[in-house]
């Protein structure tokens, strides 16, 4: 495993961290399966783990308290973000800041996150939703420095929405936030154009989540794909986005190199920005996390694969479905 430096905090994080949000609301034979999968990420080399109470009403917030107990003599960072008050994914300009974080709220659910882990401190607590429209507000930087200085977090950071990179560039500027995750694969490589540039001018630490495309990069969906109930890949995956991401992934297909997987190609794309700290698969089952760890070698891509990968940037704007 290979490890970055996270921004202006100076953690060295694995560049392949876990995304928890797969554990949440499952059988407790899925928990089991769940901390295996956990543990032997650990045996592997990753050290960030980022959840959210929203995952399971803390249930995965508990899971990761769990692990941290387990491997009492390494050091594993913790993250975990701040439902908005009014509850509402992703979050809307119309929203106003008292709906979405005032700072009552910020404290009573850095609590809940914290007895949830059964912590004294989280490494990093992160605004699960943010409208830049917030920026300003004093009240949430007050937050921040309070409970910073309560020793209840380490850091703090934003999580954006989904194609709205932008959206969250203001709330940076004003040298609260620690931290920033975004949405950064082969498609969404807007990114790159603002928000990466300012990370690194202000050293502010990139967590790259939905590496693989909510599955698209995967390779594994068809137009025939049907999620199971209740699953929340059927919201996202309506016809017009399923048909559409499928024949974007095709597409790649031609570039992949011999014994290589698009997945593991999906990885190793971002694996080459070296502003990203650390990504967030998704990883439940055993043979996930060892194919995801494997990518941190160090090999990354050929420069020609990259920049054939460039050429399929993807951009997107929201819509009711992808929320």
């Amino acid at each position: 495993m290979k490890y970055r430096r996270f921004g202006r905090v100076d953690w060295q994080v694995s560049e392949v961290g876990y995304g928890m949000w797969g554990m949440a609301g499952w059988k407790e034979s899925d928990d089991i399966q769940s901390a295996e999968s956990l543990d032997l990420a650990v045996e592997n080399g990753v050290n960030f783990f980022d959840t959210a109470w929203g995952y399971g009403e803390g249930h995965s917030e508990e899971l990761l308290g769990e692990l941290v107990r387990r491997h009492p003599n390494k050091k594993l960072y913790t993250a975990s973000k701040i439902p908005p008050k009014n509850f509402q994914w992703p979050a809307k300009p119309e929203y106003t800041f008292e709906e979405s974080y005032p700072t009552s709220h910020i404290i009573e659910f850095t609590e809940k996150t914290l007895k949830n882990l059964g912590l004294e401190q989280i490494d990093l607590m992160q605004f699960h939703t943010w409208d830049d429209g917030w920026s300003n507000r004093e009240e949430w930087q007050r937050a921040i420095d309070d409970l910073k200085a309560a020793g209840k977090i380490a850091a703090m950071g934003v999580s954006v929405n989904r194609w709205e990179p932008e959206n969250g560039i203001k709330a940076l500027k004003t040298g609260k936030l620690d931290a920033v995750q975004v949405i950064y694969n082969i498609f969404d490589q807007n990114p790159e154009d603002e928000l990466f540039p300012l990370c690194d001018e202000m050293d502010i630490g990139v967590i790259a989540r939905v590496p693989f495309d909510e599955g698209t990069l995967t390779g594994t969906l068809t137009k025939e794909t049907v999620f199971p109930e209740g699953d929340w890949r059927g919201t996202y995956f309506v016809p017009e986005n399923l048909n559409s991401s499928v024949e974007h992934a095709d597409a790649l297909r031609p570039l992949i190199p011999e014994g290589m997987t698009m997945a593991e190609m999906a990885l190793r794309f971002i694996t080459m920005n070296k502003t990203v700290g650390t990504m967030i698969p998704g990883m439940r089952k055993a043979r996930n996390v060892l194919a995801n760890t494997a990518i941190s070698d160090g090999q990354g891509l050929s420069h020609e694969l990259l920049q054939e990968l460039k050429k399929h940037r993807w951009d997107r704007k929201p819509t009711e479905w992808s929320q």
